[in-house]
């Protein structure tokens, strides 16, 4: 049973040295790269989501698919993955606000 039709999301992995010294966590040492790795993984997933719908509709267009059920599958794992980029965006556009708003 190698063959699935349904591919699982990959989970987003986080570095394991989260012990960063005080000037790192000031200064945005590694913090940076690891939100930034996180968006990049986020992005490239959306990307790879939407071409392989896309690969899906082309083979239904073409006659070339057996099982129509996988382009909607494959719709929906699109959509998903969009739908998180965008969550995580506004999450990190409300964190970037609330931040701008505290008074030092």
């Amino acid at each position: 049973m190698d063959n699935f039709f349904i591919v699982p999301m990959n989970p987003v992995s986080f570095q394991n040295d989260l012990d960063l010294s005080k000037n790192e966590k000031i200064l945005g040492g590694s913090g940076t790269d690891m939100f930034r790795d996180i968006f990049q993984s986020m992005i490239s997933d959306a990307a790879a989501a939407d071409t392989e719908y896309e690969k899906q509709k082309y083979l239904l267009a073409t006659g070339q698919i057996e099982d129509a059920h996988s382009v909607t599958i494959a719709g929906s794992y699109a959509q998903l993955t969009v739908d998180m980029l965008v969550s995580l965006r506004n999450k990190a556009m409300e964190s970037y606000n609330e931040l701008m708003r505290m008074n030092i």
